[in-house]
């Protein structure tokens, strides 16, 4: 027998994009994988799931998707993980 599971809006994990406006002074690819790296470690404890990070060097900007229970959440995973939390977390909803 398959069995199906889906689930409603109701019960979907919201989900956030962060956005930290400043870079670290030499961050570089290899650590913000590092950083992401480190936050799935910790993304159980707070019922969080990283979905993927981007950068852009140039304007020193970094942006993560993460679905959480709630903005608090995701920014503890930040928090603990590495210290960099993010300047700005806004709930979304993907189209």
């Amino acid at each position: 027998m398959k069995v199906i599971l889906t689930m409603s809006k109701e019960d979907a994990m919201p989900l956030f994009m962060d956005i930290h406006r400043s870079m670290p002074d030499g961050a570089d690819a290899e650590m913000l994988e590092h950083a992401h790296q480190a936050d799935l470690k910790v993304q159980e404890k707070y019922n969080a799931t990283y979905l993927n990070y981007w950068f852009d060097v140039e304007a020193g900007r970094i942006f993560c998707l993460v679905e959480a229970p709630d903005a608090e959440s995701a920014e503890a995973v930040h928090r603990e993980s590495h210290g960099l939390v993010a300047d700005e977390i806004y709930p979304v909803a993907q189209g």
